[in-house]
């Protein structure tokens, strides 16, 4: 994962279209950050909470990989793993999607574990700052499940971890 200094979003869009096929670009806090496409045991635990979400809000979906614009100090976009909203929620709407109507987002750990503090504590912040009720991390590299909710002047209020298992 690379990152590099402040662009603007028409800078920013235009680099993400650029991007060859498999891999994904973000823009967080003003940076950006280039990603390979996740791993199979990635996509396995994404579906492993889709699974859950449908079988108990069934009037809920599990989209991966979605494209969301988030609020941070500038306009910000995050690729989430999983971002769970009302069905046909994001119909109509372009690849960095508002995240007004989302309920809950899901980003599980891959690369190196310094890759991992993206997901831990800035997509962490721009979700809570976009108001998402609910941040799950699934952290493959700390072996724990990570929630956060009750997102209020741009932080979550509280956090519960279980470890995997």
């Amino acid at each position: 994962m690379a990152i590099a200094p402040v662009i603007s979003i028409e800078a920013f869009d235009e680099l993400d279209n650029a991007l060859p096929e498999g891999f994904t670009a973000e823009l967080i806090n003003g940076r950006i950050i280039v990603s390979p496409a996740p791993d199979g045991d990635h996509d396995e635990d994404v579906i492993y909470v889709a699974r859950q979400i449908h079988a108990r809000l069934p009037e809920m979906q599990l989209y991966q990989e979605r494209g969301l614009t988030v609020d941070t100090y500038r306009d910000g976009r995050a690729r989430a793993d999983g971002v769970v909203a009302p069905l046909r929620y994001f119909r109509g709407q372009k690849s960095w999607a508002d995240a007004s109507g989302v309920l809950l987002v899901v980003e599980v750990t891959s690369g190196a574990e310094v890759d991992a503090e993206v997901d831990r504590v800035e997509k962490r912040d721009a979700y809570a700052a976009s108001s998402i009720a609910v941040y799950l991390l699934v952290d493959r590299h700390r072996g724990e499940a990570v929630v956060h909710w009750g997102p209020a002047s741009g932080r979550y209020t509280h956090r519960a971890s279980a470890v995997f298992g």
